[in-house]
């Protein structure tokens, strides 16, 4: 990640969680940062792919399993699916379990930058696939999900609004709402929970406030807003380069765009002008308030070794619910995966894709989330 190479190792590190979570950021437009667009099945016209009604039995004929006109309960699937929103296509893959259900199921929330249905962004040299293999442990445990690529990435390409200056924050909920809605039409779930990570909590707050869920969860979640947590990230910076951010930070917060932005690499990845629309919506936003807004249960899911997002957010996110779970997850990092704070364990946790999450996240999810 270029963007970190010649820093001294403070700033290094406030810079690769800029390239990790804000560089090109703040919008998904960018080349080569997609899942890539296989075939898909059309979705948002009734029920999923694959799913089917069972053939009713004979009259006072019992229910057996084994029956010879009894279908059988489907075997574990992987599904490609197509919602619409008010610009174009987005894409999805849904993980249905072996069995017949109905199952539990959640929406996983991506975080920010051009990031794919898996987690990945190309570009950025992010290739974890934290969401592939979370949503893969959740189907082996009897949990559906639906994970997607973010509008303008992938094969949600047309989605996205035609210049990055549309960009809103809040039109990434509006889009997780689809997929919501899309679980809640199908037969085959018995219950839907929003599962938001990094900037995908925020959006998953905004999802629970405006459509029925039945949980909320909450996976590396800032408790701050995000001109606080940019200047956290940015205080590494050398002293000139931090004045500069910190004040192009306080005009933004006014709601008021730059115009003066240093043409450097780090600004313009930053705060160049066509992106800062974008961002000022995004500051609007405190997650300690949003939650409290939540009426669904919440669980809160923090890694000790995350070097994006701090132990301290979860705790400020639940000192605002105080009903909520708060589970720190020793050693994981924000990929989900198991990492100490060095250099090398934290750029596997961002790379190598054989790397598993960390187990107790899947344990937490399944024990957390409601069965019917």
């Amino acid at each position: 990640m270029s963007l970190r190479s010649n820093l001294p190792v403070p700033a290094r590190r406030a810079v690769f969680v800029l390239s990790c979570a804000a560089a090109l950021a703040w919008s998904p437009f960018g080349a080569g940062c997609g899942a890539g667009e296989g075939e898909s099945s059309p979705g948002g016209d009734g029920a999923l792919p694959g799913a089917t009604d069972p053939a009713p039995n004979e009259p006072n004929e019992p229910n057996e399993p084994n029956e010879p006109n009894e279908p059988a309960c489907p075997e574990a699937a992987s599904v490609d699916l197509l919602v619409e929103n008010a610009r174009g296509t987005l894409s999805g893959t849904l993980e249905v379990p072996a069995g017949c259900g109905p199952f539990p199921s959640v929406v996983i929330l991506p975080g920010s930058g051009p990031t794919d249905r898996d987690g990945n962004q190309a570009a950025g040299g992010i290739l974890s696939d934290m969401y592939k293999l979370l949503a893969e442990g959740l189907r082996d445990r009897g949990i559906a999900s639906i994970r997607y690529d973010k509008a303008g990435i992938g094969g949600s390409v047309s989605a996205a609004p035609r210049t990055e200056q549309e960009m809103r924050f809040e039109m990434g909920a509006d889009d997780a709402g689809l997929w919501v809605k899309a679980l809640r039409d199908d037969g085959r779930f018995a219950t839907v929970t929003v599962v938001g990570h990094s900037e995908g909590s925020l959006l998953g707050m905004l999802v629970a406030q405006a459509v029925e869920i039945d949980g909320y969860v909450s996976i590396a979640g800032a408790g701050r807003p995000i001109g606080d947590v940019l200047r956290a990230q940015l205080s590494g910076l050398p002293d000139e380069d931090r004045e500069k951010a910190y004040a192009i930070l306080d005009r933004l917060e006014e709601g008021e765009l730059v115009e003066d932005v240093p043409q450097t690499e780090l600004f313009l990845s930053l705060f160049r002008p066509s992106v800062q629309p974008y961002i000022i919506s995004w500051m609007k936003l405190d997650p300690a308030v949003e939650l409290k807004a939540v009426t669904a249960p919440v669980l809160l899911l923090q890694g000790t070794t995350d070097i994006q997002v701090q132990v301290q957010d979860a705790e400020l996110l639940a000192g605002a619910r105080p009903d909520a779970a708060l589970v720190l997850i020793e050693g994981m990092s924000h990929t989900l995966k198991e990492a100490t704070l060095s250099n090398a364990s934290q750029n596997a946790a961002y790379t190598d894709p054989s790397l598993p999450v960390v187990p107790r996240v899947l344990d937490e999810l399944e024990a957390f989330l409601p069965a019917g």
